[in-house]
């Protein structure tokens, strides 16, 4: 499969760039590509994408951190080997260890631990956290601390794809606020409007397997492209009129469309000059009926329940061997109220969620009424999938729905037709 087709990529030193558009079409296999250099990058351009959690071993996660900036590590070696060669009695090595020292201060290398610090508090590490092993965290917490090590970093273009997946409301924000002020070049993928307001400073679209570039935050960007689909469609209506009137006269469609192409052709020319290698490669093709990309959710009304139609009274939880998440909860929630659950990481949220639903049993809890279903959706919810399936097999499976009916309700969500017999393992994240 084609994912990108007569593409142009271009990237300004110094911009913040949030690359959008639906899932599946190629965003993070772009990120990758210029991650590995199978792009053209010049060679005194570093590149670097965050994407892989780091490794989970005893190392500190400051410590983590801080390994990331190799220079930094190897001109510290290096000092403390001219130091000891000095106290030998080798004066030789008094000269290097000069430039050493110059080389340290260059880069702020005194400076770099409080940095580092500085950055996984912002993430959410408090002092305790900043010195625990890299082990002892969870896959998203070790998430962070890679998106730590790569601000840290500071690299001339700085690749994030959908940073704020893994982190909590306040971190959230601090990594808003700090990416405003990024002095370098960042390419950012992500689903957060309000993130790429703040962020960015250009939007690259990629659409019909091509980029497209729009100056400013991604609300000019929104006003911008909807009034490139209205020009398109006025474009496209003129074309099909046009084609009406030729076959009403006479011509048959394939003559009606050659015309109506070769018009095309003078147009462009018209417009500007071409080589014809240009002229090869934007052969001109009929206009088509710009698509908008939609997704439908429909919630089946639920039958009326009195209240309170979930609640936990009076309930005690915790974990064996860690102190009490809840202490004498109470918790009720009313037909039509849609609750949003905030927090920092680690609280309990998502363990609240698994003792309303009754995966979890807490102490002192009122049984939830048998009148109504509960559809629960958690953060590891993919990795539960069977993934020699399809979507289409998976949703017939579970929901024992046709074929068809699991097909219309994939396209609802907005997964396009090729994709529904597709095995899960081959679908994007």
């Amino acid at each position: 499969k084609e994912l990108y087709v007569n593409a142009d990529l271009y990237i300004v030193a110094g911009r913040r760039y949030g690359l959008v558009g639906p899932n599946g079409k190629g965003k993070t296999t772009l990120l990758k590509h210029i991650a590995n250099r199978a792009l053209s990058i010049p060679p005194n351009i570093d590149v670097l994408l965050c994407e892989q959690e780091v490794v989970a071993d005893d190392t500190p996660a400051v410590q983590a951190v801080l390994r990331a900036d190799t220079k930094r590590l190897r001109l510290l070696e290096e000092e403390k080997r001219l130091q000891a060669m000095l106290e030998g009695g080798d004066d030789a090595a008094a000269e290097r260890l000069e430039k050493v020292y110059e080389e340290l201060r260059a880069i702020g290398a005194a400076a770099a631990e409080a940095k580092a610090r500085r950055i996984l508090a912002g993430l959410g590490f408090n002092p305790e956290m900043q010195n625990r092993a890299t082990r002892k965290f969870s896959g998203g917490w070790r998430m962070r601390v890679s998106l730590a090590r790569a601000l840290f970093m500071e690299p001339t273009l700085l690749m994030l794809d959908e940073p704020t997946n893994h982190l909590d409301l306040n971190a959230v924000i601090w990594l808003n606020n700090y990416l405003q002020t990024w002095k370098k070049t960042l390419l950012v993928v992500s689903h957060d409007q309000g993130f790429l307001d703040d962020v960015c400073t250009d939007i690259i679209h990629l659409d019909a397997q091509r980029l497209f570039y729009y100056r400013g935050n991604y609300m000019t960007f929104k006003k911008m492209y909807q009034q490139k689909q209205k020009e398109l469609l006025k474009q496209f209506e003129k074309q099909e009129k046009k084609l009406r009137d030729l076959k009403a006269g006479g011509k048959s469609t394939k003559q009606a469309e050659k015309q109506t192409k070769e018009a095309l052709t003078r147009k462009q020319q018209k417009c500007r000059r071409r080589t014809a290698a240009e002229e090869a490669a934007e052969a001109p093709e009929l206009l088509k009926r710009p698509r908008e990309y939609t997704v439908r959710f429909t919630f089946p009304n639920p039958p009326p329940l009195s209240p309170p139609i979930l609640g936990l009274h009076g309930v005690d939880f915790g974990y064996e061997g860690q102190e009490l998440l809840f202490r004498n909860l109470d918790f009720g929630i009313d037909m039509e109220s849609r609750v949003c659950i905030v927090g920092p990481n680690g609280v309990g949220k998502s363990t609240l969620l698994q003792l309303l639903t009754g995966q979890l049993t807490p102490v002192g809890s009122s049984p939830p009424s048998k009148k109504w279903g509960v559809g629960f959706f958690n953060q590891q919810a993919a990795e539960q999938l069977r993934l020699e399936e399809t979507a289409a097999e998976y949703l017939q499976r579970s929901f024992n729905l046709p074929h068809q009916d699991a097909r219309k309700c994939l396209g609802r969500f907005g997964l396009e037709g090729h994709a529904h017999t597709l095995q899960i393992a081959k679908l994007s994240g």
